[in-house]
């Protein structure tokens, strides 16, 4: 029986397992298998490839997917062969013999779906190979992934998506889908123009993540405060930190694997084969932590990442999104962690400021920044804050965030501001920071004596204060925009026109107060005594490490990630309903037929053992 005979809802029991929809998906479907152009801006882990995997199935021909994630077309060409789909890739990963069988079963209309790189699919050879398909079996539709690559603005420009106009022209009768998890209004609306998607209809879906935990932590120790945060709340998880530099995640990395934890570093300056083989022991084990660079995370779609660390700032708010949106894809409990410092926010801004993008980039990379730095200082609700960005109101607190779950406390810091910025003035706006915390601490440094600073009237006037709490209200104005690190002068502090009314009294400042940050060591035998549990209180379940045992035998045989076989999400519906049938398992979400029929026994098997 062709697919096209089942509607779109038997389709998404009978293939994926799921018994239905979620948010847009259902509107989405219908639009795209009735022909029409959508744009569809959903969060990661939202369900995006199910809207044009469906109507894939659900239409004649075969779907052409265009995706720049060359690692990911493997993983879901797996996954979709996983559920009985006929899928394959064409890449510049494969060997001659290979692409060309590719193409000669894409020829017979043998595939549902095909997934393409936008170089492969802008060769001319192709587009005429496209012609023929469409005199013949036909093409179901056009879905362009990760569509955000067409925006020079954004942190994944592909200039060759500029190009994918040509799939309009050539075939205007062929439906288009157009996918992104960036949905600020500047790039949606670049997106539209790019790819000449004025008469799409938009689907908005929310852009929260209401499972994961964000937290911002003030940064002491960052490496023991890192793995504080490992040990009690972490300690077998497979995770991702993010770091900004090279050196900085290979430093990390080593340190991590000296300390007990399997931790593998990545970066673009990592040789091609090494990269490849961290990322497939990432992706195929369990438990693997990757330290990282940006230049990670574009086409991971491991969906048990239970935690994102950052230990460096990002670059703006939708870096922060995307990066912590690669936690916490199956939708349980996962964590957002970042430490920042004073440092990050000089060390951010010099970057961009001495970078050499035209003038016009860095005022808009500027703004991102102080969006993000805004997010870090904010006293209100994380989700809020983050979805208020993305121009969505969220009711209500989440209950769940650092800010909700320990409120910050605020302070009227207006007197020791304007002792902060007269310091600045009076030394020649041209010291760091450390420098003028010792003039306030009244410090008689070698330096001071050389500049001989004993002598100014901010000597030793803020002694009532500690060095950490000057060093927060210095971040806070910087952050703030009232002191700015001057590259010139090597990042010394000089005061913002914004600063010279609050020298002149004319209106009040109120800092966030730091909690204080406990750089206590974490000994090993506390390893394991979690502030929460991810999988409430079933990871020692002697139930769940067979079936999750289960799983990794399979996947290992196959040569497939083990969340390919079944999501961690699956897996505990199995082991909390404890099916005893076919059928039962058959109603498991996440189980569809072709699953069924290839693992069904497997695990009933491993059920059957548990109760004897």
């Amino acid at each position: 029986m062709h697919m096209a005979n089942f509607d779109a809802l038997q389709t998404l029991q009978h293939v994926f397992g799921y018994g239905s929809f979620r948010g847009e998906q259902e509107a989405i479907v219908t639009h795209v298998v009735a022909g029409g152009d959508a744009l569809v801006l959903m969060p990661t882990g939202g369900g995006k490839s199910l809207c044009y995997q469906l109507p894939a199935l659900l239409r004649e021909g075969v779907a052409i997917v265009v995706s720049p994630l060359i690692a990911l077309m493997q993983d879901q060409v797996d996954a979709l062969k996983q559920l009985g789909v006929r899928a394959a890739f064409l890449n510049s990963s494969q060997e001659f013999d290979e692409a060309r069988e590719v193409t000669a079963q894409l020829m017979r209309g043998y595939f549902q779906i095909v997934y393409v790189a936008p170089e492969r699919l802008l060769m001319s050879s192709f587009l005429n190979l496209l012609d023929e398909i469409e005199e013949g079996a036909g093409i179901a539709l056009f879905a362009i992934d990760e569509a955000h690559c067409v925006s020079q603005w954004g942190h994944d420009f592909r200039p060759e998506y500029r190009k994918l106009t040509v799939l309009h022209e050539r075939f205007p009768q062929v439906p288009r889908i157009a996918l992104t998890a960036t949905a600020d209004a500047p790039t949606r609306a670049e997106i539209i123009e790019r790819l000449q998607l004025e008469n799409a209809r938009q689907f908005v879906s929310s852009f929260d993540r209401p499972n994961i935990k964000y937290r911002v932590t003030q940064k002491a120790n960052a490496r023991q405060q890192l793995e504080d945060f490992l040990e009690k709340e972490h300690p077998n998880d497979a995770g991702i930190i993010y770091c900004l530099s090279r050196k900085k995640v290979e430093e990390t990395a080593e340190w991590l694997k000296s300390r007990g934890w399997d931790a593998l570093p990545y970066h673009a300056g990592l040789d091609a084969s090494v990269r490849n083989q961290n990322q497939r022991r990432f992706l195929r084990e369990e438990g693997v932590i990757m330290v990282a660079t940006v230049a990670f995370g574009m086409g991971i779609d491991k969906p048990n990442v239970r935690f994102v660390a950052h230990l460096d700032l990002p670059k703006s708010m939708e870096g922060y999104y995307q990066e912590t949106g690669r936690a916490g894809r199956d939708g349980l409990p996962a964590d957002a962690w970042m430490v920042y410092g004073l440092g990050d926010v000089v060390s951010m801004r010099k970057m961009l400021d001495s970078g050499d993008a035209p003038e016009e980039r860095k005022a808009v990379e500027r703004q991102k920044l102080d969006a993000l730095l805004g997010f870090c200082e904010s006293t209100d609700c994380r989700h809020q804050t983050l979805l208020r960005y993305f121009g969505e109101q969220h009711a209500g607190n989440c209950g769940q965030c650092d800010n909700c779950l320990n409120p910050v406390d605020t302070w009227d810091a207006t007197q020791a501001v304007q002792m902060a910025l007269s310091c600045v003035y009076r030394t020649g706006q041209r010291f760091g920071v450390v420098h003028l915390i010792d003039v306030l601490l009244g410090k008689n440094t070698p330096k001071i004596a050389q500049f001989n600073h004993q002598a100014l009237s901010t000597f030793g006037i803020g002694k009532n204060l500690s060095q950490a709490q000057w060093s927060s209200i210095f971040r806070q104005l910087v952050a703030a925009g009232y002191l700015i690190s001057d590259i010139e002068a090597y990042g010394g502090l000089k005061l913002a026109e914004s600063a010279r009314p609050i020298l002149k009294g004319a209106f009040e400042v109120w800092l966030r107060r730091d909690l204080e940050v406990s750089s206590r060591k974490v000994s090993r035998a506390e390893r394991g005594s979690r502030a929460k549990e991810v999988y409430e209180q079933v990871s020692d379940d002697p139930l769940w490490l067979a079936l999750k045992a289960k799983r990794m035998e399979l996947a290992r045989e196959q040569g497939v990630p083990p969340y390919v076989i079944f999501h961690d999400s699956t897996l505990l519906e199995i082991l909390n309903r404890k099916p005893q049938t076919l059928t039962e398992m058959g109603r498991i979400t996440g189980v569809g037929q072709a699953k069924l029929a290839r693992y069904g026994d497997d695990f009933l098997e491993v059920l059957e053992n548990a109760t004897l």
